[in-house]
């Protein structure tokens, strides 16, 4: 029996890139080896194990058979004669297709290496297009190393066009898909996954309230980039520089929907984009099968981000109005995930990247006056019920003029 580490803990530590999990491939075993050792079996499709001590996962050595369509349309073999190189010649790209023995030696029968010095994302072999899973694997590898210089094989973007314009991408799930746009949302170039899907035509089947962005045009004075497709991948690009956080991102994604239902006799106006996104991010996000709070964020950085734009010519009771639709006195986190998607939609247009935005520490401060309201005060003289919240809400309009 002998044991290898696999995949991408292999790369990652060849590129001195931070290696999150690590996977391990058994050849040469059975599976009654591994529970004979105390591992425990998962899944019924893959004999993968985990370590009886550091719970990491080890799988028998492999061969795969396509026989139906989409993610989990393949036959299992695993048998004592399955090699190494074998089960190397399923995975999808040479990068990932490299493995290490126990004396650290590198096993690399595809050009793994060799690819990963020249920066490229290739496939292993014609096996990559039996899984559509694989178009928005490799978008999301582009996605991760964009900053270190990688770009996608042409014959292997050949491949990703054949794959999306099959209509397999169909057959995969809702949560596979989510899975790997959220990791791909998290990364530090988030914008070249989406770049990449429209790019070989795999955009059009699980995002076509974005995909159909690219050629509406917006008014150069305000977007000298004009594309509203392009716009939207600079404003992805600019929440990830302002923030970690995914549920920010994808609210940066969502945030212009609405240009895409504009008629095209009012182009390059979008009067009322904002209203009319709203059901385009419910509509996506039910597909993809996001989580609620990733909804809820998207639809109110629609609704308001051009009132943060808008806020030093705003009256005060708009203002007040903003922080309470927003639910900013109860949910202080959403309302800096709020402030932060509205900045990178600020930042996000041609030679406008490093302006300040003074408007997000205007919203703040009228939070933050507002937060001095005794709500104890207001019961004590003698209001009661949606009287209180009437009276709070006019202290706080108050308190907002106040600043002017």
């Amino acid at each position: 029996m002998e044991v290898y580490l696999v995949g991408g803990a292999v790369r990652d530590k060849l590129l001195n890139y931070p290696v999150i999990e690590r996977d391990w491939v058994v050849v040469g075993a059975v599976a009654s080896d591994l529970l004979d050792k105390g591992y425990k079996q998962v899944g019924k499709d893959f004999p993968v194990f985990l370590h009886p001590e550091n719970g990491e996962e080890y799988a028998l050595a492999r061969t795969e058979r396509k026989s139906g369509s989409g993610y989990y349309g393949f036959d299992v073999f695993a048998s004592k004669d399955v090699s190494l190189q074998d089960d190397l010649i399923r995975r999808d790209l040479t990068i990932n297709a490299m493995a290490l023995d126990d004396n650290d030696q590198l096993v690399d029968p595809y050009g793994g290496r060799d690819d990963l010095d020249k920066k490229i994302l290739r496939h292993v072999s014609p096996a990559f297009s039996e899984d559509p899973l694989r178009v928005l694997r490799v978008a999301r590898f582009a996605a991760r190393y964009h900053h270190l210089g990688f770009t996608i094989a042409e014959e292997t973007l050949t491949l990703m066009k054949q794959l999306s314009s099959s209509g397999e991408l169909k057959s995969l799930s809702a949560e596979r898909v989510w899975k790997e746009t959220v990791r791909a949302i998290g990364e530090k170039s988030p914008h070249v996954y989406f770049e990449t899907l429209k790019a070989c035509g795999g955009l059009k089947h699980w995002f076509p309230e974005l995909d159909c962005l690219w050629g509406i045009p917006n008014p150069e004075k305000w977007h000298p980039e004009i594309d509203t497709g392009i716009h939207t991948m600079m404003v992805l690009q600019q929440s990830a520089l302002l923030s970690d956080d995914a549920v920010t991102r994808y609210a940066a994604l969502c945030h212009d929907l609405g240009k895409g239902a504009t008629p095209k006799d009012q182009w390059p106006s979008h009067r009322g984009h904002e209203l009319n996104g709203i059901p385009l991010i419910q509509s996506l996000s039910k597909r993809l099968k996001t989580p609620t709070e990733y909804l809820q964020l998207a639809k109110l950085v629609s609704e308001f981000h051009l009132h943060l734009h808008k806020v030093e010519d705003l009256k005060a009771k708009t203002i007040v109005k903003v922080l309470e639709s927003t639910d900013a006195f109860r949910k202080p986190k959403r309302f800096e995930q709020f402030i932060n998607a509205c900045e990178a939609d600020f930042r996000g247009r041609t030679g406008f990247e490093q302006r300040a935005y003074p408007q997000a520490d205007i919203l703040r401060e009228a939070l933050n006056v507002c937060q001095n309201i005794s709500t104890q005060a207001i019961i004590e003289k003698g209001f009661v019920g949606k009287q209180i919240g009437e009276q709070i809400h006019q202290q706080r309009v108050i308190l907002v003029q106040a600043l002017k």
